[in-house]
This record gives structure tokens, C-alpha cells and sequence, in this order.
């Protein structure tokens, strides 16, 4: 005997989220010297770190946060204020802000026309969403010197034009995710063969120091959460800049680059004023994560990012900043509900805390140069930089249309900080490459 079952529309379990979705309010009235946004609505998991990224992708700066979420339902307040200092009053952000975070998914929605503008500085990049038919490479392994040089040459000599590019260094290791195409029909490269060249090539040359300790380090991929780390293939889905940034905090996390026995004795040259502790909360079963630091427009977003990443779940928090010092405070447990309370546990997220709030640091002197594009730019900038005694420890690459900025965090190659950088490189470097605009800072 045949039996069938009730049927039931796939919307209707989506019914509670529509109508008690997300809700925005957005007070420019109540505080001074700033703009309060108010979120609240159903609760579901990975849902701060979503409100927290379209806060980020508008670069706006957090000055307060509370964030409630134990239960089914979940209440966010923020004081925010834009680049500038001042309270948000464009509307075209205001009415992006309450879409993006309306929706499920950030998929099909337009960014104001002025977050479109490059940026000329690495800290608050601002970068169109990389078109969809460029492939994505992502890459990470023991750093050293001229290693990004080495890269940019090899995908130069492999006909790929880099579209965009962003890297960060840490405890010796190095994470790096580019958009490329093909040089020539600036194309997305769909030939195996060739993608199987990109990947053998890059792999040997971050192989190419042998140190035990990072024997399984080195890691050649394209993007997708799910694709095996042997494949390459072209990326199908729009990334913007939090998107490879929230990125390049999971390849540093699968690299251990908390772990400072994985280090190479490089010094340390950001002492950088940042203290991180775990306490119990033993009548509400939480493990509570304390923040002190000196403040960045995106500390909440690091913050956030990696507690998620690391599979734990945000029920409370709050965060303030003023003159330059921040401090915030996690209640979390992890996302099975349970709370191990172990020594290594609170070890451990300790060392990854203070790790993702490193990975921005300014590491060094910013150097940018902005130039029109043409095949090899970036391989003999690169190639320039370490060829005066210079090693790139953060890079943002971007182009748009037929201009190039390149954004570079630069020290000695011996370690030693950079103090000021030598008029007659600078000539150097424009009578080499051509007409270019240098700034320092």
C-alpha cells in the first residue's frame, strides 16, 4: 500500500525569519557624535558575524557595541561613525546597511557607488567585488624574503594577469588570495593542464625553504569553503574585500600562525599593546573572552571572524573604544552548546585571539605606488622593492580599468624597521618602471 505524507511548502520554515527577520534602526538623533544602529530579530548562528561584516564592507568604525543573543531571539546595538568621524548620513549606505542585513544573503546586492572607488591605502580598502569569471588562487606557507616577488613573477611567466591581490605575514607564514586571468583574453583560465602548472609551480616555490616544521604548510588552492586543496579551478561567486579578508583569517588560522613554535625567530617588530584572558562563567555555563588592545576600524570583525571560525558561538558581548584603546568582551560557548573549560582550550583561544589581531598590525612603512597597468607590474615591483634591501610583509594589489595601486607594508629584509626611505630609490624606481605616483607614510 502506497502511504504519502503531508506536504508542506519548503517557505514555510523560512515563514518565522520573514516575519521576524532581521530588523534595522538607524538613529542619527539620540548620541551627539554618533549614529546608533539597532538590529534585532530571530536568532541564528553566524548571524553577528554577517551584521558585523556589511558594517565593515561600508568601512564604518565601532565605538560601542552590546550584543545580546541567548535564546531564540537576538538584539545588536552599535555606535558607528564613518572614515571621516561623522555620524552616517549617506543615504545610498543607509539603505545598503538595511537591505544587506535584511537579507539572508549578501548575493545580488549593490554597493553604494562611492565604496566602488579604490583605495590608495591598505587599511581601509575599498574594492569592487572581483568579477566572476577571473579564478581565484589561494595560497599559504612559510614566508621569507622576496617570496611575493617569486609568486608574482611565476604567475607572470605563467600568462596570468593578477587582478587583485591581497597578503598578509605572521610568525613567519604567509597568506595570500588573488584574483587572476588570463593575460592575453583577460579571461577566467578554465584548461587543466594549465591550472595543474599553476599549481605545481607555485607549490614548489613556497616548498622551496625546507623546514620541518612546516612540511605540511605549503597550500595551493581556489576558492570555495569545500574544494580539495589539489584543485584549482576558476572562482564562480563575488567576493568583496571582507569576504577575502574573513578569507585570509581561516588560511592563517589552518596554518597555526598562533602557534610561535612554528616562528622562525624573526624578530618582533610591533610591540604592540594587547592583553587577552579567558575566564569561567560557571552560573551560565560561558567561557568569557576579554579584549584589551590598541584600536582599528576593523578590530570587531577580526574579532568576530575568528571566534566563529574556531566553531564558537557569540551569546553576549560588548565593546568600547576611546583615545585609541579598545576593549571588548565575549561570552561564548562552542557551537554544540557544550563548554570543555580546560586550560589548553583557554590557551588556545587566547593564542588565536591575540594572533588575529596581529595579522593587521602595520608591520612596517606603508609604500604606495599607483602606476598604469601592464603585463608584469606587479612582478617588478616586487622584484624592485627587494632588490633595495626591502621585504613586503603586507600587500593589497587592485586594479581598475587601466590603473594599478599597490599598497605595501615594507622592512628590511635583515628585520630591522624601515625610517625613512631614500629619495634617489624612489627615482630609481620611476626611471625603471616609468611614470608612477609614490606616496610613503
Amino acid at each position: 500500500m502506497r502511504v504519502s505524507s503531508p506536504y508542506f511548502d519548503p517557505e514555510f520554515y523560512r515563514l518565522q525569519e520573514r516575519i521576524y527577520g532581521p530588523k534595522v534602526s538607524i538613529d542619527n538623533d539620540s548620541m551627539r557624535d554618533c549614529t546608533v544602529i539597532k538590529v534585532d530579530g530571530i536568532n541564528k548562528q553566524g548571524l553577528l558575524l554577517e551584521v558585523v561584516q556589511v558594517l565593515t564592507d561600508v568601512n564604518l568604525s565601532i565605538s560601542k557595541s552590546y550584543i545580546s543573543a541567548d535564546g531564540r531571539w537576538f538584539m545588536d546595538v552599535f555606535h558607528v561613525k564613518d572614515e571621516k568621524g561623522n555620524k552616517l548620513t549617506d543615504q545610498s549606505v543607509i539603505e545598503y546597511i538595511q537591505q544587506a542585513i535584511g537579507s539572508t544573503s549578501l548575493d545580488g546586492l549593490n554597493l553604494p557607488d562611492w565604496t566602488k572607488t579604490r583605495s590608495h591605502t591598505i587599511e581601509f580598502p575599498r574594492s569592487e567585488k572581483p568579477n566572476c569569471d577571473h579564478t581565484m588562487i589561494e595560497m599559504t606557507g612559510a614566508d621569507r624574503p622576496g617570496l611575493l616577488s617569486e609568486i608574482s613573477a611565476a604567475l607572470s611567466g605563467l600568462r596570468c594577469r593578477i587582478i587583485d591581490a591581497h597578503a598578509w605575514t605572521q610568525n613567519s607564514l604567509l597568506a595570500c588570495v588573488a584574483h587572476v586571468s588570463d593575460q592575453h583574453t583577460d579571461d577566467q583560465i578554465n584548461d587543466p593542464s594549465r591550472l595543474a602548472a599553476i599549481n605545481d609551480r607555485l607549490t614548489s616555490i613556497l616548498k622551496a625553504r625546507t623546514i620541518s616544521s612546516f612540511s605540511e604548510i605549503p597550500m595551493v588552492t581556489a576558492q570555495e569553503a569545500n574544494t580539495p586543496e589539489s584543485d584549482l579551478h576558476p572562482s564562480r561567486v563575488e567576493w568583496s574585500v571582507t569576504d577575502l579578508e574573513r578569507r585570509l583569517h581561516q588560511l592563517m588560522l589552518s596554518a597555526r600562525d598562533f602557534d610561535e613554535s612554528y616562528s622562525l625567530s624573526s624578530p618582533n617588530l610591533i610591540s604592540e599593546k594587547k592583553h587577552v584572558s579567558v575566564e569561567d562563567c560557571d552560573e551560565k555555563g560561558y567561557l568569557i573572552v576579554s579584549i584589551k588592545c590598541n584600536d582599528s576600524p576593523r578590530l570587531m570583525f577580526d574579532c568576530v571572524c575568528t571566534l566563529t571560525d574556531m566553531q564558537y558561538e557569540i551569546y553576549h558581548a560588548s565593546g568600547r573604544s576611546c583615545d585609541g584603546y579598545a576593549f571588548q568582551e565575549f561570552f561564548i560557548r562552542h557551537v554544540n552548546g557544550s563548554t570543555l573549560n580546560t586550560d589548553s582550550e583557554k590557551e588556545r583561544i587566547v593564542k588565536c585571539m591575540e594572533a588575529a589581531i596581529g595579522r593587521r598590525v602595520s608591520k612596517g612603512v606603508r609604500v604606495e605606488l599607483c602606476a598604469k597597468d601592464r603585463e608584469g607590474l606587479l612582478s617588478d615591483m616586487t622584484r624592485a622593492l627587494h632588490e633595495n634591501g626591502l621585504d613586503v610583509v603586507q600587500a593589497l594589489v587592485a586594479t581598475q580599468g587601466d590603473e594599478s595601486v599597490h599598497s605595501f607594508y615594507v622592512r628590511g629584509i635583515s628585520g630591522n624597521p624601515v625610517r625613512d626611505m631614500d629619495v634617489g630609490f624612489v627615482e630609481s624606481l620611476k626611471k625603471e618602471m616609468g611614470p608612477m605616483k609614490v606616496a610613503f607614510q
